[in-house]
């Protein structure tokens, strides 16, 4: 029998997702000018205030104030209407030393035996679904919020947008779990005060359906634009009415978003957050490995869907296991324990060498804190950071390295496919 599965995302300019952006827009100054930098910082968002927290050890000096405001700024709260704007918002900021209990546990006289930042279980997961090998519904839910950014920024066909917005995909599937068609679509954007309120939903309905739709659809390869049709339920700004949203509406805290950063519900999530911790917190750089083994074994044939776990304790070097999951789909007579066993031979899963392996010691976080951190475009961009001193320092910098297809040669052959 079919069945519907949902996903959702949210926009650079819902609450919690711009405390994820201060905190890694944090995390991106300090390893721009120490590589060697621990950090973890959570940041609270609400009216007019922002409070940044947590633990950092690091050999450089930053003005957290300035980067929380241009964070805000570039994301478009900017005017003081929106009851949140980065010129005029209060920035507190509590952030204090790490702790030496934590750090003895990271720290090695010899880097390769950089113990793991904290215990813990980490998933990765890929499916061959869709071209970025993301389950279609997140997916879908994404490119639907960054062409909402995308015509706020133009405020050219639609010119009421504010930043704030959610989106929610539903995806009806067959029994042998392929995608049949969009059953329905959510999308709620904040917005200026221009009428009555049935003018203003009227005319909001509208721009979604017949400009927002037609422009992510375009975009989409033809597979997928045969699953949209007359027949989706749409329901836009369901409460009627979205004027007040942002960090005035609801405060957002760092880390608040991790089905929304990793895969929509499909596969499974460990618990830790990504945002605003640099790599030797295995939260993250275990994350992002187990997605890059995931996306390769799948691009190998070595399954059409598969996750993979992986586990630490605190301090501990070498993992304490890897499982795998291909759903029955590996298409060759081998088990799933048998294929986790080939996969530890192949990845190297020790903590440098996820952060050697995957560039991760580089400014590249502030480009993962909207729109999910897996199955992103692999690119490299130039950046320019500057110190309260005036000292400025530019680097090519390497983004989104887990998502590279650079180890599907090596699993063909370990596999012999």
């Amino acid at each position: 029998m079919a069945y519907l599965f949902t996903s959702e995302s949210v926009s650079e300019g819902h609450p919690d997702k711009v405390a994820d952006q201060i905190s890694d827009a944090l995390i991106d100054n300090f390893l721009a000018f120490d590589k060697e930098s621990k950090v973890a910082c959570e940041t609270l968002v609400t009216t007019g205030q922002v409070v940044l927290a947590g633990e950092v050890k690091s050999h450089t000096y930053l003005d957290v104030q300035k980067i929380a405001r241009d964070t805000i700024n570039s994301i478009g709260y900017t005017k003081g209407e929106y009851m949140f704007d980065g010129n005029s918002c209060g920035v507190f900021s509590a952030i204090h030393e790490q702790s030496d209990d934590i750090n003895r546990g990271v720290d090695r006289a010899s880097k390769e035996e950089q113990g793991a930042g904290d215990q813990g279980m980490m998933f990765g997961y890929a499916t061959n679904e869709t071209e970025n090998f993301m389950p279609l519904a997140l997916d879908l839910s994404h490119r639907i919020l960054k062409e909402l950014s995308d015509l706020r920024r133009e405020n050219d066909e639609i010119t009421y947008l504010r930043p704030d917005s959610k989106s929610q995909v539903t995806i009806e599937y067959s029994d042998d779990n392929i995608p049949q068609r969009i059953d329905a679509i959510v999308v709620s954007t904040q917005h200026d005060d221009f009428g009555d309120d049935d003018t203003m939903l009227a005319k909001i309905r509208k721009d979604i359906v017949e400009i927002l739709i037609p422009r992510v659809v375009a975009k989409l390869p033809e597979q997928i634009q045969v699953l949209f049709n007359d027949d989706i339920k749409y329901h836009i700004n369901p409460t009627g009415k979205f004027v007040i949203g942002g960090p005035h509406g609801d405060t957002g805290l760092t880390g608040r978003k991790i089905i929304v950063d990793t895969y929509g519900g499909k596969g499974a999530h460990g618990g830790g957050a990504f945002s605003g911790k640099d790599p030797s917190k295995v939260d993250r750089s275990a994350a992002y490995a187990t997605r890059h083994i995931a996306k390769n074994l799948v691009a190998a044939g070595v399954a059409d869907e598969i996750l993979v776990q992986v586990s630490y304790a605190i301090g501990v070097v070498e993992p304490m296991g890897i499982f795998i999951n291909t759903y029955g789909t590996c298409p060759f007579n081998m088990t799933d324990g048998e294929i986790a066993e080939k996969v530890s031979e192949i990845f190297d899963m020790r903590p440098f060498a996820i952060e050697e392996r995957l560039k991760l010691r580089n400014p590249i976080y502030s480009e993962t804190a909207a729109y999910g951190h897996m199955g992103r475009t692999n690119e490299t961009v130039t950046k320019t950071f500057t110190q309260p001193t005036g000292e400025s320092v530019t680097l090519d910098v390497e983004l989104f390295t887990w998502e590279k297809l650079d180890y599907v040669d090596q699993v063909k052959e370990a596999f012999n496919l």
